[in-house]
């Protein structure tokens, strides 16, 4: 018999989805790593991330890496969006400008 201790269920999967220009992609890269994805840690919405490079992708217009941040349960989630996701995006594109693009989705973790 499996031991349940979670009391949450297996939570949610907060998918952004982002292909970046070619002349900015290495600074940008480290930019999300040493300060945007820090930032996005520290609202406590989220358990942990992971980044993964897009493969197979047309790269003649930027590399595509997809950032996955796991809540433990939709009001977590919740809470982000309202209180610290237009802050975020709005620092991601005073920074960067039109220099890349981003798409959203948000997934249910069935196990």
């Amino acid at each position: 018999m499996m031991n349940e201790q979670k009391k949450e269920g297996p939570g949610l999967i907060y998918n952004v989805t982002m292909k970046v220009e070619p002349s900015i992609a290495a600074s940008w890269l480290q930019w999300m790593l040493e300060e945007h994805i820090p930032e996005i840690m520290s609202t406590n919405c989220f358990l942990d991330y992971r980044v993964v490079k897009i493969l197979e992708a047309d790269e003649s217009e930027g590399p595509t890496y997809a950032f996955q941040y796991h809540a433990a349960s939709k009001e977590k989630y919740q809470t982000f969006i309202d209180r610290f996701a237009n802050i975020l995006r709005d620092k991601s594109y005073a920074k960067w400008g039109d220099r890349f693009i981003a798409f959203r989705t948000i997934m249910e973790v069935v196990k």
